[in-house]
């Protein structure tokens, strides 16, 4: 894989600035480091471009590591996801494969570590108690009345905790800071909770379990890793973090650094929304191609490649924003436009019928693979005399510049004759035209006669071997650009009912009949479309619309 490096950021000035100075000496050591409690979306993608990134690009290391130590919701089926869609990005850490469930032993060796020196204690407040005494913004925090147990005492109760004496929620440890910090998170953290919750690792081994805050610190630090890259979210938690390692390590610390979380328009990235998505059956699972998610936009069509680009293109901000879909569309767009194979697809089909042409007749039609790419060679499509072309090719009452199929008008088939209206068919309780009749030159073939000139060009699929199949047509999945800022309690109101369109008569040439689920082509003058990778099958294909031609947000660039 060629990597794609973004242009020069705060981050890579950090690490720059440390290579200069030797604070890690001339190591780059970074991490990426998933709850495997869902799928990873396109904000995990833009984080793990830019820690695999930047460890190819200073030819360093990049850990993949799983936060496990919350029990409830993860499972080995989320992380093999995650290591899946990872790989498919084009990103490999080699034998750096890690679990903060590894380091288990070692958190709670850490803690006892803490309590030994008293900084930390078993406090035995209700939750609510805890949220009371911790105070507020403009209030300081109050001690708690188990802040002062010995340290005997303490030891005696972490090891009765983690003997399973005690019931969920009796007792906590706490780290002993200050409850008096201005920085809120500093006033006596819970690090360790009774949780009798089987972990998909450990099973039953544990029932007591260390919290985030804690354990991704300490396992940053176990890894050697120098450069512990996070999104803004985490930016207050950055004097515990620089606290926990302060107090337990005795080697080259990390360095947390923030960087903005990725919002995209008309979806949301929160996982807890996303599992209500699922949850809730209002998508078809993680992957449903509307999802944001990895495993949506490669079922859908989304090219790792392009996904990489998209990362590369908008940067690394210290601000949050939203960025527009359509530039991401782009990027896929671009990408598929060189490596898309053409091909003849048609979506909603309308029969022709050429009145002058020979009945039983066929003829071979070469038609280019790409056409601005010899080298992908061509194909040969059979031609004859009844064909489908799209609805929207033909007009009864076309306006002037319309340069399709209408009463008096003519069009190229491409790569094939000059067709000419004669008469169109009706459904006579409808209305709706179901058939058209032309006529065709059969000296137009390889051109046309010098002095002549024919304006439209329109696709056509041949009726005797034509393919059926079913085409998923895919939109926004929300009505409104940014639905994790509305002001709506009801975030599923938002919604666009309209998210798929499921068109089961399509039609493509014979070629695709036995695509290869995942195949990705240009049906011409239509759009992207790629073979379904679990519903497509031999004979019977399902295609998605990865993107339409139309690039909105190319035609707002060049403006």
């Amino acid at each position: 894989m060629e990597p794609v490096h973004a242009a020069s950021d705060f981050i890579r000035e950090i690490i720059d600035e440390d290579l200069r100075t030797g604070r890690h000496g001339d190591r780059v050591a970074t991490r990426f480091p998933p709850e495997p409690n869902g799928y990873i979306h396109i904000g995990h993608a833009k984080s793990v471009c830019l820690n695999f990134g930047i460890a190819q690009q200073y030819e360093g290391t990049c850990n993949l590591r799983m936060d496990d130590t919350d029990p409830a919701g993860e499972s080995l089926k989320y992380v093999e996801s995650i290591i899946n869609d990872i790989r498919w990005l084009g990103f490999d850490w080699g034998d750096r494969l890690f679990y903060a469930s590894d380091y288990f032993e070692r958190l709670y060796e850490f803690a006892v570590e803490l309590i030994k020196q008293g900084k930390a204690y078993v406090c035995s407040l209700t939750p609510d108690e805890i949220r009371e005494y911790r105070g507020s913004f403009t209030e300081p925090g109050k001690d708690s009345p188990y802040r002062n147990r010995s340290i005997e005492e303490n030891l005696d109760l972490f090891a009765r905790m983690r003997a399973g004496e005690f019931a969920d929620g009796k007792h906590v440890l706490r780290a002993k800071i200050d409850m008096a910090s201005p920085f809120i998170v500093m006033r006596d953290p819970i690090i360790y909770r009774i949780k009798r919750e089987p972990h998909y690792r450990t099973g039953n081994k544990w029932v007591i379990y260390p919290m985030y805050d804690f354990a991704h610190c300490l396992s940053d630090a176990q890894e050697h890793i120098t450069h512990s890259i996070c999104t803004l979210e985490f930016e207050n938690n950055r004097p515990l973090y620089d606290w926990f390692v302060d107090q337990l390590i005795d080697w080259d610390h990390p360095q947390q650094i923030e960087f903005a979380r990725l919002n995209v328009s008309y979806t949301v990235l929160s996982k807890r929304r996303l599992i209500e998505l699922v949850e809730g059956k209002h998508v078809a699972g993680w992957d449903d191609p509307r999802m944001p998610t990895v495993a949506g936009m490669r079922r859908r069509g989304y090219t790792p490649e392009a996904i990489r680009r998209f990362c590369a293109e908008i940067g690394v901000a210290k601000k949050d924003n939203l960025v527009d879909i359509a530039l991401l569309e782009h990027c896929v767009r671009d990408d598929l436009n060189d490596t898309a194979p053409r091909a003849m697809g048609i979506i909603r089909p309308l029969k022709v019928v050429i009145d002058n042409y020979p009945m039983g007749k066929t003829e071979e039609m070469s038609c280019p693979n790409h056409p601005q790419k010899p080298e992908l060679g061509s194909r040969k499509l059979l031609f004859s005399r009844e064909f489908y072309i799209e609805r929207d090719d033909f007009m009864e009452e076309p306006p002037k510049k319309y340069k399709r199929l209408g009463p008096g008008r003519e069009v190229r088939l491409r790569n094939a004759y000059v067709v000419k209206y004669e008469s169109h068919m009706k459904d006579a309780v409808t209305g709706e035209v179901t058939e058209l009749h032309v006529s065709y030159d059969p000296v137009t073939l390889g051109g046309l006669p010098e002095g002549r000139k024919v304006e439209g060009v329109i696709h056509w699929v041949a009726a005797h071997n034509a393919v059926p199949c079913e085409v998923r047509l895919y939109d926004r999945l929300f009505l409104i650009p940014d639905p994790a800022a509305a002001d709506t309690e009801d975030f599923l109101s938002l919604l666009n009912p309209d998210s798929l369109e499921v068109l089961s008569d399509c039609i493509v040439e014979a070629g695709l009949r036995d695509v290869a689920p995942g195949a990705r082509y240009q049906f011409e003058r239509v759009g992207y479309f790629c073979a379904d990778l679990k519903d497509s099958r031999a004979g019977t294909p399902v295609f998605n619309r990865i993107v339409p031609l139309r690039d909105t947000w190319g035609k707002l660039a060049v403006k």
